[in-house]
C-alpha cells in the first residue's frame, strides 16, 4: 500500500523520471501533487503496471491532481551535459511548471540536483513507496512511450513503438543491421556494427 504522504506541514509534489538508460530520445520528467485523500488500488511504480493500466491511471491523474507537469530534455542535451544531469534538468523544467508551489520534493531515486531553495528527499524506490512519486512515474512513462511510438513511424526498423528505445537484443540487432540514427545518443556506448546510415 502506497503512502498517500511524507509529512503533514508543506505540501509535496512526487518526481520522477523515464528513459534514462534508453539508447534513443528524450527523457521525461514528471512532478505531481496530489490531495491528501487521494488514492487508487492500481497506483504503483510504473514499471510495475500493464500498459493498459498505466494509460488509465493517467486519465485519473490528470483529473484529479491538484497539479502536474510534464517535461523532457532531448537526446542532443543528453549527450551534451550527460543523462544524469539530464533527467535532474527533466525534473527542474516539470517542477517550474507546477500552478502550485511545492514545500517538499519527493525524488525518486538517491540523487538530486537542488531545485532553487525547495527542500527535497530523495528515496530509493520511492515510486514504489509513495502515491506523488508513483503519479510521476507513470505520467513519464507514459508520455514518454507515446513520443517513442511517434518516432517509430519516421524509423520503424528500430521497432521502438515496442522496445521505446531502451536497448533490448531487439533493438541491438536494428543497430547492427541499420547504423544509428539522429534521435540515439552519441555518447552512449552504443555497439553497432555498422557506422550512423542516417543523419
Amino acid at each position: 500500500m502506497l503512502k498517500s504522504f511524507y509529512q503533514e506541514e508543506k505540501t509535496e509534489a512526487g518526481c520522477d523520471e523515464a528513459g534514462r538508460g534508453c539508447f534513443a530520445g528524450h527523457v521525461f520528467a514528471a512532478a505531481v501533487i496530489l490531495s491528501r485523500d487521494f488514492s487508487h488500488p492500481v497506483l504503483n511504480d510504473s514499471k510495475q503496471v500493464k500498459e493498459e493500466e498505466r494509460y488509465e491511471l493517467r486519465e485519473v491523474i490528470e483529473r484529479e491532481a491538484i497539479c502536474f507537469a510534464v517535461a523532457s530534455v532531448d537526446h542532443e542535451e543528453i549527450d551534451s551535459i550527460n543523462i544524469l544531469r539530464a533527467s535532474f534538468k527533466a525534473m527542474h523544467l516539470a517542477i517550474q511548471q507546477l500552478k502550485q508551489k511545492p514545500g517538499l520534493l519527493l525524488i525518486d531515486g538517491n540523487r538530486f540536483t537542488r531545485y532553487k531553495r525547495t527542500p527535497h528527499l530523495c528515496i530509493i524506490k520511492g515510486d514504489g513507496m509513495y502515491a506523488s512519486i508513483a503519479a510521476a512515474s507513470i505520467l513519464a512513462k507514459t508520455y514518454r512511450d507515446d513520443y517513442m511510438k511517434k518516432l517509430h513511424h519516421e524509423f520503424p526498423h528500430y521497432n521502438w513503438a515496442s522496445n521505446k528505445g531502451y536497448g533490448t537484443e531487439e533493438h541491438r540487432r536494428a543497430i547492427e543491421a541499420h547504423g544509428l540514427c539522429q534521435y540515439h545518443r552519441k555518447s552512449f556506448n552504443i555497439t553497432a556494427a555498422q557506422p550512423e546510415l542516417f543523419d
